[in-house]
């Protein structure tokens, strides 16, 4: 039934706990997986060379986050693609799900409060709003 499952992981608890339904789903499927994590953009008012700095960093840990989850799901025979990218987390899932073409989409919840979620919207909100795939959010 779904043969490319798109996991978005923030690197958080929920993030994980969804990580252990994308590989039993992965694993039932025999579904390729696409990894994406999108790290949050820079101002360039910084200047050089902080600017280079706070990237270089930003770029580390979004790429020990990244490898984290596909590490994981490699080690178990889940065929694995990549997607590392700079901007809004919804933007980049829902922007990768439709290029990738992904049957599914597996996300943690964030756990935002009632009112912060009416104020700010969710990351996971955003994304079942307007992917044209399902989604499963993970608690």
């Amino acid at each position: 039934m779904f043969t490319r499952i798109l996991y978005a992981t923030d690197g958080s608890d929920h993030a994980r706990k969804a990580l252990d339904y994308t590989h039993e789903l992965a694993t039932l499927m025999k579904a390729e997986v696409i990894v994406v994590h999108a790290y949050a953009s820079i101002s360039d008012i910084l200047g050089e060379p902080e600017y280079d700095r706070v990237l270089q960093r930003r770029l580390e840990a979004a790429t020990e986050v990244l490898e984290e989850a596909a590490g994981a799901l490699e080690a178990a025979g889940i065929p694995v693609v990549r997607e590392l990218l700079e901007g809004p987390m919804a933007e980049a899932i829902l922007r990768v799900a439709e290029v990738r073409e992904s049957d599914l989409i597996v996300m943690g919840a964030r756990g935002l409060s009632d009112l912060q979620g009416l104020l700010l919207g969710s990351i996971s909100h955003k994304v079942i709003q307007h992917a044209a795939c399902p989604v499963l959010v993970v608690r």
